[in-house]
């Protein structure tokens, strides 16, 4: 029978769902649909897509075997990484695309993973820090950074509960290399042993889920693999999974070994969508197991027929495959990062539709469509993602699918997002660990995601589509801040009625933050510095009369009372009711990373801002 034979056969009944997909992929059909097993090949990079059968409904394979359990799918909200020669995702593409490793694409003061460290950001002093190990620092960071690029480390985190309603139900797991020799990074006493690492990193983060460490070249896929399970379970409403490469330096065999580090953001798919957040990839299926003594390959076979029918697609529906070996010709060897690599080239190309250079090819490729034959309709572009390492360690297979199109977004209404007037004004909060916190974030925010003499870059925090040509109102600059980023002592308040006027005003206030004084640009910023308050303050944000009364200042646009009780300590931004709208791309906060002490060595004090 030929491919049309089989469709209409399947279409009148007289084959099985499994039996088709059996024939259309040319493995031999078993005498019950159920039993009809799934080619283990995987079209290469540049394969064409042919006719997959018609896609069942999403599962995810179970741990215990048996029919896999319905799913709707999971969804990457935000990823951030830093791998060698390229300091963020930009970076990275670029490199990826050049088909190749790009050292010019590294900023001036852009720092690799290990130089230095904001112990003060996260609450720290320079010398708990210095005891820590610097893998658990760097994973502390991307993991901030991960929330930050999310709209997640404000009052949105709060809205992220598990299945019993306890908010700031995060899961956070993390692929790890080996644990250093004793005197060569300890972790608060825990002489940085790997296993604890999820519990302090979710302590220094506030984050209330589970968690769990995974050794190995594909643990950040076998991570990612439990990160599932947990989210299907109830445990966790979003799931922090990170890795870092085996060393904070470089190694011999290849000057930036070890570089890697990175995490995702994940989240079940229908919730991202309802909350308005950037779904940057599905997660169709994963698959992880241990070869025993069979061969690395046969395994790799396996967990390939186990992923595919999880998903209910086959082979043929698959045109890019990621692997160790792909992400390695972009990074080199990152150890436990390998998986992320792997993950956030096959992310960026369905994001992007474009296919990375193949082995022996110059140039990437536009990511053609494919269309079903017997239906019309396009079908979505899909990945897998595999690393298999040698014999003795676990293998892991995810299947990736690009994310759902969206209908356009609605514009916000001359209102604004409180109830403002027409060409009214805005109120933009920001706010930082210290002054000097507060001025680096403003000045970064001011050249990374506003207008600057027309000229602009775009958003270069976590994954973008190049310069912006339509800029965000301030009414959603403003919007996304409050909801979006976490509340700290040091604090600016600022009214301002169009992108460019922000844009000016913070620009001032970095430059000089008592510029008001002389009527420039940022005369009409204010701030405060509320480190050293002491008392309850001037209101009791726990009380339900509280958020009312905050809640009616929003509503009636009071926003010069706002501004006095943000800046006299009240978390105004809790009482915002605003409602649902989709997540907004901002930069992160700026980090000042300085050199922390070492015995017998006095500490720098100079920053390396980032």
């Amino acid at each position: 029978m030929d491919h049309r034979d089989i469709l209409t056969r399947f279409k009148n009944g007289d084959l099985g769902r499994e039996q088709a997909a059996a024939l259309l992929t040319g493995a031999r059909p078993g005498p019950a649909a159920g039993d009809a097993p799934l080619t283990t090949a995987v079209a290469g990079p540049r394969a064409a897509v042919s006719q997959p059968p018609p896609a069942r409904a999403l599962t995810t394979a179970p741990a215990g075997g048996g029919p896999p359990a319905p799913a709707e799918g999971y969804a990457i909200t935000a990823l951030h990484g830093r791998f060698p020669d390229a300091d963020g995702l930009d970076a990275f593409w670029h490199t990826a695309v050049l088909g190749g490793h790009d050292t010019g694409r590294r900023t001036e003061g852009s720092p690799g993973i290990a130089d230095g460290f904001d112990a003060v950001f996260f609450g720290l002093t320079p010398q708990d820090a210095a005891l820590m190990d610097p893998r658990e620092r760097i994973l502390l960071e991307v993991l901030w950074q991960t929330l930050e690029t999310a709209g997640c480390t404000g009052a949105r985190l709060d809205t992220l509960t598990a299945a019993d309603g306890e908010p700031r139900g995060v899961g956070v797991y993390v692929a790890h290399g080996p644990v250093p020799s004793p005197g060569h990074g300890h972790g608060h006493g825990h002489g940085g042993s790997g296993a604890g690492l999820p519990a302090r990193l979710s302590a220094l983060l506030d984050l209330r889920g589970p968690g769990h460490c995974v050794g190995g070249e594909a643990s950040f896929l076998v991570a990612l693999h439990q990160a599932l399970s947990a989210l299907r379970a109830g445990e966790c409403g979003a799931a922090l999974v990170g890795a870092v490469g085996p060393r904070p330096g470089p190694s011999p065999r290849h000057p930036a070994d070890g570089e890697g580090a990175g995490a995702v953001l994940l989240r079940p798919l229908a919730a991202a969508l309802a909350a308005g957040d950037t779904v940057h990839a599905v997660v169709r299926a994963t698959a992880v197991a241990h070869p025993g003594h069979r061969a690395p390959d046969a395994a790799a076979g396996r967990l390939a027929r186990r992923t595919l029918a999880a998903a209910g697609v086959t082979a043929a529906g698959v045109t890019l495959r990621e692997t160790e070996a792909t992400a390695a010709a972009t990074t080199g060897a990152t150890g436990a990062a390998t998986g992320l690599a792997a993950l956030v080239r096959a992310v960026l190309q369905l994001r992007h539709g474009t296919l990375l250079p193949a082995p022996g090819d110059s140039s990437a490729v536009p990511w053609a469509r494919s269309y079903d034959d017997e239906t019309g309709r396009e079908r979505p572009r899909r990945a897998t993602v595999a690393v298999h390492p040698g014999t003795g360690a676990a293998a892991a297979h995810v299947l990736l699918e690009e994310p759902p199109r969206r209908g356009p977004v609605p514009a916000p209404g001359p209102a604004g997002p409180a109830g403002a007037a027409s060409g009214s004004g805005q109120l933009v909060l920001l706010s930082a660990p210290t002054p000097e916190h507060l001025a680096a974030t403003a000045r970064r925010f001011a050249d990374r995601a506003l207008p600057s003499d027309g000229v602009t870059d775009g958003v270069s925090d976590g994954v973008t589509d190049g310069t912006r040509d339509d800029w965000p109102s301030v009414a959603a600059l403003a919007r996304e801040l409050r909801l979006g980023r976490a509340v700290r002592d040091c604090r600016l308040a600022v009214v301002v009625r169009d992108t460019g006027e922000l844009a000016a005003a913070l620009r001032a206030f970095a430059d000089g933050p008592d510029s008001a004084a002389t009527g420039g640009p940022g005369a009409g910023v204010r701030h405060a510095d509320l480190r050293g308050a002491q008392g309850p303050g001037v209101l009791c944000g726990d009380l339900p009369e509280t958020r009312a009364y905050l809640a009616a200042l929003w509503r009636g646009h009071r926003l010069d009372a706002l501004a006095r009780l943000w800046l006299a300590g009240v978390d105004v931004t809790a009482a915002d009711t605003a409602g649902a709208a989709p997540v907004l791309p901002l930069p992160t906060s700026a980090l000042l990373r300085r050199p922390l002490p070492e015995a017998g060595h006095p500490r720098t004090d100079e920053p390396t801002p980032s």
